[in-house]
């Protein structure tokens, strides 16, 4: 076995996407791997775009692969993001997958290559946060999905996807189902997310959602340092006004927040 293939078979798995970016970077060249898609050790699926068949073929490339190449392969900031990385750390009960959008973190989905955006019987759900500057270290965990390891919103970055995306990808009700699961976020990165955060309608619903289900994390925050901007917010059409946040909220979240309005 040539050097190049024992390189190639050492670094990926059946299934793996295989990009010409990554092949060039790696000495591998057009040519050669137009020559290891004609012998089998590859299968090309698009132009530049290969995976790495397995026996008979019968293991195809899934959406963890797409993702886990993006990141190694080329080098994108993406990763999984809001409701599909609390499904894959156990705190999610209502997400089907296979059935539902993958939630995926992105900078500017216009970025994404044509392959992913068009990656077969996959629909994506984008998640851009443009009003929060992610802080890699402090925002971001590696979860093992598959066998592979993706990067993926930590729990508290998590929740904040999640609000961010009410009305468009979630409903108020379902988001606050989630928050009830939420016992256990660190404060001090709460806190962090909430301070870098300028979405005025994101940050007031994340403190509802955290004293609504009263949640002990949620009494150790700093609210004076959170922009939670002025005026009222229309949230969930038709819904109550909140008098602490000034916003509108389901009239199912009506009766169990008991905390004090001076807080």
């Amino acid at each position: 076995m040539s050097s190049k293939i024992n390189w190639l078979v050492t670094n990926t798995s059946p299934g793996s996407f295989v990009l010409q970016q990554w092949l060039t970077e790696n000495g591998i060249s057009y040519s050669l791997a137009q020559k290891y898609a004609k012998n089998g050790w590859l299968k090309k699926l698009s132009a530049g775009v290969y995976y790495r068949p397995g026996p008979n073929d019968e293991v195809q490339p899934s959406w963890v692969d797409a993702i886990q190449a993006m990141e190694v392969q080329l080098h994108h900031s993406v990763h999984l993001a809001g409701l599909s990385s609390l499904t894959h750390q156990g705190l999610s009960h209502y997400l089907k997958l296979g059935e539902e959008k993958i939630w995926v973190g992105v900078e500017n989905k216009q970025s994404l290559p044509k392959w992913f955006r068009e990656f077969p019987h996959q629909h994506w759900f984008y998640s851009t946060t443009k009003s929060l500057k992610l802080d890699s270290f402090k925002d971001l965990k590696i979860l093992k999905i598959k066998g592979k390891e993706l990067k993926a919103s930590s729990t508290e970055l998590a929740a904040y996807e999640v609000v961010e995306a009410i009305n468009k990808q979630i409903s108020f009700e379902h988001a606050a189902e989630l928050f009830q699961g939420l016992v256990n976020l660190s404060p001090r990165k709460v806190q962090s997310i909430l301070e870098r955060s300028n979405a005025v309608q994101t940050n007031r619903v994340f403190l509802f959602l955290s004293h609504h289900h009263e949640h002990a994390w949620a009494q150790h925050l700093d609210e004076t340092k959170i922009e939670l901007g002025s005026g009222k917010r229309q949230v969930k059409k038709g819904g109550r006004l909140d008098e602490r946040y000034q916003i509108t909220v389901p009239e199912s979240l009506s009766g169990k927040r008991k905390i004090q309005n001076d807080g």
